[in-house]
């Protein structure tokens, strides 16, 4: 083995950790933090700390410290797959990466106009993994960041800051225009439409997968109770064990976090290019392109 190789497996061993690491603490502070309790508990993210500030206190919170978690892997998995990579490479990560970059440039180029949002796709595709990482997050027992309306909240406001970025492409006297068409009584409904776009896309996806949770939640307890209740009389730890839960909560959080989860992931994802690409004045813009080629 020569050293460039030796270099390429030990910087693989340190993006394999990345990947690997975040998990592990994370499921750590839920076992240390988690205070002992009986029965079932749903509540939000538990606050780790907070830092006094001028208006209001800035809490760092278990979405927050596991949203960052996430971001370490997800970085851990993009630099493993490009590690070592050059044009004549050919090998199954580097396939792998290609083929996740096509899809991701195809799903953008069918959704959003080529020509002007090419650049997008890397936003996309980082909301889209980071979205996916978080809901899966949820099968090892970890609190996922898109149960908490403040992550999926700032994602969406990221979403209405773009929107409104193409938007005043066409200048601002034109934005403005657009809260009174198509007629000037319309301003509070334009106004009403616009500051839902965001707020729409944070409950939809916060929404489905807290149910998510919620629901597992509910029957795992329901499970536990009718076990208790059928098989209670055995005796000492067999009368203990929960035997209806074996199964059945499984299958739903198969459902749950994982196809709902992706499943939000991607109407999030399909949401903002929609939004972004149709805030675009480009009519406008080639309507003024024409006006001044005749002036000229």
């Amino acid at each position: 083995m020569n050293e460039k190789q030796s270099k390429l497996r030990a910087k693989d061993g340190l993006y394999i950790a990345m990947m690997i690491v975040p998990l592990v603490v994370a499921m750590i502070i839920k076992i240390v933090t988690t205070p002992a309790s009986e029965g079932i508990s749903i509540s939000g993210a538990r606050i780790f700390l907070e830092i006094p500030m001028p208006l209001m206190p800035l809490l760092i919170t278990e979405a927050q410290v596991n949203s960052w978690l996430i971001m370490i892997t997800i970085l851990g998995v993009c630099l493993f797959l490009t590690n070592g990579i050059h044009e004549n490479r050919g090998d199954w990560r580097q396939m792998g990466a290609e083929w996740l970059v096509e899809k991701l440039d195809g799903l953008v180029g069918e959704n959003m106009e080529p020509v002007f949002h090419a650049s997008y796709a890397p936003f996309v595709g980082a909301v889209m993994s980071l979205s996916v990482f978080s809901s899966l997050m949820s099968l090892f027992g970890v609190y996922p960041p898109t149960s908490d309306l403040n992550v999926v909240g700032g994602w969406a406001i990221l979403v209405f800051i773009l929107i409104t970025k193409n938007k005043l492409k066409a200048g601002v006297g034109y934005y403005a225009k657009g809260y009174l068409e198509p007629i000037p009584v319309m301003l509070p409904m334009n106004i009403i439409s616009e500051v839902a776009t965001p707020v729409s896309m944070a409950f939809r996806h916060f929404g489905n997968v807290l149910s998510g949770s919620v629901i597992s939640a509910l029957v795992a307890w329901a499970l536990a109770g009718a076990s208790a209740a059928l098989l209670g009389w055995l005796p000492g730890f067999l009368g203990e064990f929960p035997y209806l839960r074996v199964g059945l909560p499984a299958i739903l959080s198969a459902y749950f976090d994982v196809f709902s989860g992706c499943i939000q992931a991607f109407i999030f994802s399909m949401l903002t290019m929609l939004y972004i690409s149709g805030a675009y004045p480009g009519d406008e813009l080639e309507a003024r392109k024409a006006r001044l080629a005749q002036q000229h």
